[in-house]
């Protein structure tokens, strides 16, 4: 199993900065294990994918998906234009909402008319690149955090507004109710620059690895 993140940086090298940095959290790290995270470079795919996703279960969502990729005669996944030319009803024949149509369509203009900069995205930094994608309607701050988790392996993200993490630190730390954010953040501070990974352990508390 190669220990690189594609980006880089290396997955034991941050789980034995983690465990120096906080003692405390050396049972979680060390009972379950994780594997490295894998680039993806077709961007628009990722954050197509991520709003046909929201709000539903895997499987419904693989459905949909699947149907929405084979609306493009056999292509391995639209492109922004490809999109941009579908019917509005086109996509909404697939199961996505009137909402979720939009969304997508949003997201293709935005590839098309340079609010994402393919050349220059790499470069950016997180609060940036966050700031980007969620000025597209439809994209939020949950997904531009995953984006940056799953797609760009960014090592330092902490989603405190998602319920999986939520659950997982609770469970970790014993609390009888859900953690508030500013609590989890406060939290965190020890865990920087590798957030993203205590990330991935604490979906695993909760629900073995993360589909993204």
């Amino acid at each position: 199993m190669s220990v690189e993140n594609s980006n880089g940086y290396s997955m034991l090298d941050a789980i034995a900065t983690l465990k120096i940095a906080d003692p405390e959290i050396v049972p979680l790290v060390d009972q379950l294990k994780l594997n490295p995270l894998t680039r993806e470079y077709n961007y628009f795919k990722s954050l197509t994918r991520a709003i046909i996703y929201q709000q539903l279960s895997g499987k419904a969502a693989k459905t949909i998906s699947d149907r929405f990729i084979a609306l493009y005669d056999g292509k391995e996944y639209p492109t922004p234009a490809d999109v941009l030319g579908s019917e509005h009803e086109t996509l909404r024949s697939v199961g996505l909402s009137n909402a979720k149509s939009n969304y997508i369509k949003n997201i293709a203009q935005a590839f098309l008319d340079g609010t994402i900069d393919l050349n220059q995205l790499d470069q950016w930094d997180d609060e940036t690149i966050t700031d980007k994608l969620v000025s597209i309607k439809g994209v939020g701050p949950w997904t531009a955090q995953m984006f940056l988790m799953f797609t760009l392996n960014r090592p330092d993200v902490f989603p405190t507004g998602d319920l999986g993490v939520q659950k997982g630190f609770q469970q970790f730390y014993k609390l009888k109710e859900l953690p508030k954010p500013k609590d989890m953040e406060q939290k965190a501070e020890k865990w920087k620059p590798y957030r993203s990974v205590m990330s991935l352990y604490f979906w695993k508390v909760v629900d073995g690895p993360f589909e993204w």
